[in-house]
């Protein structure tokens, strides 16, 4: 009688210095948006859970900020987010970018690595970006910070070597169960995947400090009866007068594109017209302050 194949699952960690592309990765993986993107760094700040499910195997990834020097309690929170992923998982996946000489930071977080229990691979991503032959000489410097157990090239920007990346690591995890229903993309509520829709807008739509300085809380989430629309209040919270005049813009314009953008792209996550309002305070410091971090889910 022929034995049945084991069923694989299991809990993949990506991890790296920020602006990697990691959040770019696990959407591609998805094929689907579930995680907030910008060129700028540190736009995600909490771990967030991304299941695909193939024949015969589930991969729970985990998008994870940026690995960085954290000065603000906002920042340390983020590194900490970062750093507990790699004690609870199945397979660690440090992402490195092809286009970028290997420095102290990719040193540093290599430095962390000997500590792990688990498989961990060397993900060299934006080899779109890199002739083919500086791409083999940043193979071999980065494989030499560590014993990966494989070393995969890919292109997250345009899908390139990722379905392969997929199969190994896939062929890698352990026997287990299905930990999540095969029909949802992430375990995150939809308030959660809102409220993050419009930081995006805030960090792709402002300069400087700005989208830094801003956390975005869903005040209120309402569905119609007749199941028609839906209705949405949220708050963008800065830490001083000057940022909210930014965020607020000249007649109201910019909270307007703000809006625009984030209704949009919400209506197509929620499948149904949206009326977003939107709602701007000031909390002075907040990035500092320990007890309104935790009440904005930072904790």
């Amino acid at each position: 009688m022929l034995s049945k194949t084991p069923f694989r699952s299991g809990f993949v960690s990506i991890i790296g210095r920020p602006n990697v592309g990691k959040s770019t990765l696990l959407n591609r993986i998805l094929g689907e948006k579930i995680v907030i993107t910008s060129d700028k760094p540190q736009t995600t700040r909490n771990r967030i859970q991304g299941i695909h499910n193939l024949p015969g195997a589930q991969i729970v990834f985990i998008d994870t900020p940026g690995i960085h020097h954290a000065r603000s309690r906002l920042n340390k929170f983020m590194v900490e987010e970062a750093l507990s992923s790699i004690r609870e998982v199945d397979l660690v996946m440090l992402l490195v970018e092809a286009n970028r000489a290997p420095g102290d930071q990719e040193r540093e977080i290599a430095g962390l690595l000997p500590s792990v229990n688990v498989p961990v691979f060397l993900v060299v991503n934006k080899i779109d970006l890199i002739d083919p032959d500086i791409l083999a000489e940043r193979l071999t410097a980065y494989a030499e910070l560590f014993p990966f157990r494989e070393v995969v090239p890919v292109s997250a920007e345009t899908g390139e070597n990722v379905e392969r990346l997929v199969e190994v690591v896939r062929d890698t995890l352990p026997e287990g169960p299905v930990y999540f229903p095969d029909d949802i993309l992430t375990d995150l509520p939809e308030r959660f995947i809102v409220a993050e829709i419009v930081r995006e807008k805030v960090f792709r739509l402002t300069r400087d400090e700005i989208p830094y300085s801003t956390a975005v809380e869903v005040d209120s989430f309402r569905e119609r009866e007749d199941g028609g629309l839906v209705s949405i209040s949220a708050t963008i919270t800065v830490e001083r007068d000057s940022q909210k005049g930014i965020i607020i813009g000249r007649k109201g314009a910019m909270l307007k594109q703000i809006g625009s953008e984030a209704r949009l792209e919400i209506e197509r996550l929620l499948d149904t017209k949206v009326f977003l309002e939107l709602f701007v305070r000031v909390r002075r410091d907040w990035s500092e302050n320990p007890n309104i971090l935790k009440e904005l889910g930072y904790r």
